[in-house]
Parts: structure tokens; sequence; C-alpha cells
């Protein structure tokens, strides 16, 4: 059976290793059980459990063996994680996802990421995110929002906690929430403006 790389990082061998490395290096804290992560992944056992042992062959993955379950992490002391951290979260991170489960909301004119996670992806020194929090502008239907949010938050295994302003809001300067996010590092991860140009 062929399996093909993932669209967004052909460099990897399958889609499967793409998710199973999203997963670990983006919850670099976590350790995961075998049995957990293929639930979770939504791949089979005897699937994951070959990726597993490649990543961890080359040192990439750290396993522990507690009892009966298998415990995975990321190995954080390898040379080679951070800069798969880097490929993996432009690939498949916070920016990505959001950007995608956002996309489609009638009268998003932006959708925003701001805050712990927009600025450790900016270089900012800082203990690893705990969530996401997103901004929409402009007169999207709250309840698309919040179902955006959880599906967001359900593929990134991280909180997505989502606010909405108008227009006249983002563009206006009397917004404390606006303001502070203008003075610090944010990421616009989706717009009407692109949608309007595909």
């Amino acid at each position: 059976m062929r399996i093909d790389p993932p669209a967004l990082l052909p460099i990897l061998r399958s889609q499967n290793q793409a998710r199973l490395l999203t997963w670990l290096l983006l919850h670099p804290s976590q350790e995961y059980a075998l049995g957990e992560l293929a639930k979770r992944l939504a791949i089979a056992p005897s699937t994951l459990h070959q990726e597993v042992e490649r990543l961890v062959r080359a040192g990439i993955v750290a396993d522990r063996q507690v009892g009966r379950n298998r415990l995975l992490r990321a190995n954080t002391s390898s040379r080679l994680v951070p800069a798969l951290t880097t490929l993996m979260s432009l690939s498949f991170g916070p920016e990505v996802v959001v950007g995608e489960e956002f996309a489609g909301i009638e009268g998003a004119e932006q959708v925003i990421i701001y805050g712990s996670w927009a600025q450790r992806f900016e270089g900012a020194e800082g203990p690893e995110p705990g969530d996401v929090d997103v901004l929409v502008v402009g007169a999207a239907d709250r309840e698309q929002v919040y179902d955006a949010a959880d599906r967001a938050q359900e593929r990134l295994g991280l909180d997505v906690n989502p606010t909405l302003r108008s227009v006249a809001s983002w563009e206006e300067a009397g917004d404390a929430l606006v303001a502070a996010i203008k003075s610090s590092d944010y990421i616009v991860v989706a717009s009407a403006d692109a949608r309007d140009a595909a």
C-alpha cells in the first residue's frame, strides 16, 4: 500500500508520522501512552508502533515503560528537536489549524492569534503556552466562531480562546484589548481580503 507524504511538509514519510511528531513536539512537557496516542490521532496501534520505533531510534522521541504502559514524549535533549518543532509548528501548528478552522466564517474580516502563543512564535522567551488566544474581527456569527474554536482545540490539544471585536473597535484606539494586542506580537492567520483574492 502506498502512503503519501503530507502535502504541507512532504519531507516526512507519511501523514501519520506528521501527526505523531506534531502532537509530541508541540506538547513537549507531556507524556502519552501509546494507546492514548493511537486513539487521539486516529492511527492504528500497529502503524503507530512502527512510527514510534523509527522516531525512538532516531532519538527524536523518548520512551519509558511504566508497568504495562509505554510512555512517549518529545526528546527535548536531542539537537534535532528544536528545528523539527519549528517545522512542525509552521506546517501543522496553531497558525495553520486556526487559519483553516476559522477561515470560512462569514463576516470574519480578520482572524488573529495573539497572546503568549504569538509571542513564543515570534521568538520571545517564556513558558510553553497552554492555550491559543484568537481575535475575530468583523461581524461574525458567535456560534460559528465557537464551533471553529472547538474544532481547532480538538486538533491542537490546546485551549483555543476566541474573542470577537467589530472592525470599528479594531481600527480605533479606544478598545483596551485591541490596544494591548497591537502593542505586542500578533499573527493574522485568515482575512477576508485573502479569501476574496483566491
